[in-house]
């Protein structure tokens, strides 16, 4: 660059500096991450700011797309790597095996709770928590209000909730940890 094009790219600077660090703002949701991005792309600006010159619009848009761009570069290379924080490990040591005959003993745990419930809250159940469906699919199904579909589940829930604590500890934990989790 020479005497004349620096000029210039200072005074551009000067004159567009705020708007642009509100964008790069905008963009981060932090004012000092928002100042980092803006000289990134300022930095990459200077480098073309003589090609940049022909067009009087043109430097302005070019700076915003190179901050839109560093933003999802920088998104990007957050996200690589990020490791996701969780209370228990998920994964088992490569020299254990699962214990499939715990996870069997839950779940024929589980069935037989499930067959000590009247029918309706049994149908309740099955609905909600095994195909997945609303309050009111479930009422329209089984042919009653809504009301009832709720006070159903809320008494099949207290009385499983009773039969799986007498049951013992595995199959209280597979309520709460399995895929069939019942709340």
């Amino acid at each position: 660059m020479n005497a004349d094009e620096k000029r210039q790219f200072r005074e551009f600077v000067a004159a567009r500096s705020r708007s642009l660090l509100h964008t790069a703002y905008l963009l981060t949701g932090d004012w000092e991450q928002g100042r980092d991005l803006l000289q990134t792309a300022l930095a990459s600006t200077a480098r073309r700011w003589p090609k940049l010159l022909r067009d009087r619009e043109q430097p302005e848009i070019y700076v915003r797309r190179a901050l839109y761009h560093a933003q999802v570069d920088r998104f990007r290379l957050l996200r690589w790597g990020r490791e996701t924080v969780t209370d228990t490990v998920p994964d088992q040591p490569s020299g254990q095996v699962a214990d499939w005959a715990g996870t069997v003993v839950q779940r024929q745990d589980i069935m037989a709770a499930l067959r000590r419930l009247p029918k309706r809250q049994r149908a309740v159940i099955v609905l909600r928590y095994f195909e997945d469906r609303p309050d009111n699919e479930i009422a329209a199904i089984l042919g009653v209000a809504q009301g009832t579909v709720r006070s159903q589940t809320h008494k099949a829930l207290a009385s499983l909730r009773t039969t799986l604590a007498e049951a013992g500890p595995s199959a209280a934990s597979s309520t709460a940890a399995g895929r069939g989790t019942i709340a």
